[in-house]
């Protein structure tokens, strides 16, 4: 959606620009193209090898990109540290790069059968093999419907865990087998692979990246100047609901009661949604990138 992004987020000559999830770079070039010649991209990753491909993919822009190793929860501390107090506009593309999903030995995709990781930053303690083999069965099963939403969630944390019993469950392969296994033939989807939301559950679990978000949200809103813009693509409904309460929270010019008849907070809205409606993927984008189809943007404005 790099249309969307670069006209929601008004990117003209010049101004500071964060991509706060740089992943392949993509969106990040699409920013210094539409900001050029003097606009400057702060590009964040929590993931080394993200980093290092992207200071290839944007190495023609010379000064105009700052590459940050960090995850995007420390945004504000981030720039503040390097003494920028303002930006102009901020990206988060939220969940797993394709950056990720196409490198096999990430675990992050049941496509390969590859080491059950998920870790967006290998400097992470616990990979996807050692949460499934350490949880107990309702641990595990709440872990698969809180992220995951998935029906079947106990009788998929059941299946592994009788798997475990045999050998431990320590590649993507086995894992999605198990899953396949687990659930009804007659609720495999044609178009979603019966593991996708257990393998989604697993990652975020991972990757705390609910809780990451919410951090990120705040950050970001601390670090847009007036007039600047947000914008969040999401790809699924727990993280699309955390950001709409947020810009809906910060919009709102009063938090007190509904039965008040005299507002008492006297609370000064922060922010201005640009996005009336969740905007989505266009049917050519989804042809010709299918992981698009699930891709939801929201736009804000600092007040």
């Amino acid at each position: 959606m790099c249309r969307e992004v670069i006209e929601f987020l008004g990117c003209g000559g010049g101004g500071v620009y964060v991509d706060c999830t740089l992943g392949g770079g993509g969106h990040g070039r699409a920013i210094l193209e539409a900001s050029g010649p003097e606009g400057v991209l702060i590009g964040f990753d929590r993931d080394g090898a993200a980093i290092r491909h992207a200071s290839e993919v944007l190495g023609a822009y010379g000064e105009r990109v700052v590459l940050i190793r960090a995850d995007f929860a420390e945004v504000s501390g981030e720039l503040h540290e390097r003494g920028i107090e303002k930006v102009d506009g901020i990206l988060m593309d939220l969940g797993v790069s394709s950056f990720h999903l196409d490198e096999a030995e990430r675990g992050f995709s049941f496509r390969f059968n590859a080491p059950l990781d998920m870790r967006m930053d290998r400097r992470g303690d616990v990979t996807a093999a050692e949460l499934i083999n350490t949880l107990e069965v309702k641990e595990l099963a709440s872990v698969i419907k809180r992220y995951g939403e998935e029906r079947f969630a106990m009788r998929i944390a059941r299946a592994i865990k009788r798997a475990q019993k045999e050998k431990p469950v320590l590649t993507t392969g086995a894992l999605a087998e198990i899953i396949s296994a687990a659930i009804p033939q007659c609720f495999h989807g044609e178009k979603i692979h019966p593991a996708t939301r257990t393998f989604q559950a697993l990652r975020i679990a991972v990757n705390d990246e609910l809780t990451a978000l919410k951090k990120g949200l705040e950050g970001a809103m601390e670090c847009l100047g007036s007039g600047g813009r947000m914008v969040v693509i999401s790809y699924h409904s727990l993280e699309d609901r955390i950001v709409k309460k947020f810009f809906r929270k910060s919009a709102s010019p009063c938090e007190c009661p509904r039965d008040l008849a005299l507002c008492l907070c006297a609370k000064v809205p922060t922010l201005k949604v640009l996005t009336g409606r969740v905007i989505t993927a266009s049917a050519a984008e989804v042809e010709d990138n299918p992981r698009a189809r699930s891709a939801k943007l929201r736009a804000a404005e600092k007040l």
